[in-house]
């Protein structure tokens, strides 16, 4: 049995007007240093952005939100911030800024399947359930 890996994570959010503090998530930021895995994945439901600001520029806010997995998978095409070791990526993303593209806190966990953990925070935490 394989044992359990501690992880962070943060959630990803669109806070289309920062005056007035309202935000969607819209994606996970998953990191554990034990095992060198950093990914992002994003799920943007353009209604429920266009319903807290009609008027949100959609192709800036896609453009943003691709940087996120394009940093945590480094590389020669991520830039200067793709360059940085994982954790420090997991760092810089996470910081706190005062933009249209947020993070929430960092949360703490462990597991033993990271892909399966970054299945159910999206679930949990980004999408919308069917009624």
């Amino acid at each position: 049995m394989r044992a359990h890996d501690s992880y962070d994570y943060a959630v990803i959010r669109v806070v289309p007007r920062v005056e007035r503090e309202e935000f969607i998530n819209v994606g996970i930021l998953l990191s554990c240093a034990a095992t060198q895995y950093l990914e992002a994945r994003i799920e943007l439901d353009e209604a429920r952005l266009r319903a807290l600001d009609p008027a949100i520029d959609l192709p800036a806010v896609r453009r943003h939100l691709q940087s996120f997995p394009i940093i945590c998978r480094g590389g020669p095409d991520s830039g200067p911030i793709g360059q940085l070791p994982l954790r420090s990526r997991f760092h810089w993303l996470t910081a706190k800024r005062s933009a249209i593209i947020q993070t929430s806190p960092v949360h703490t966990g462990r597991c033993t399947d990271l892909p399966a953990i970054m299945e159910h925070l999206l679930e949990r935490m980004v999408r919308v359930g069917k009624t």
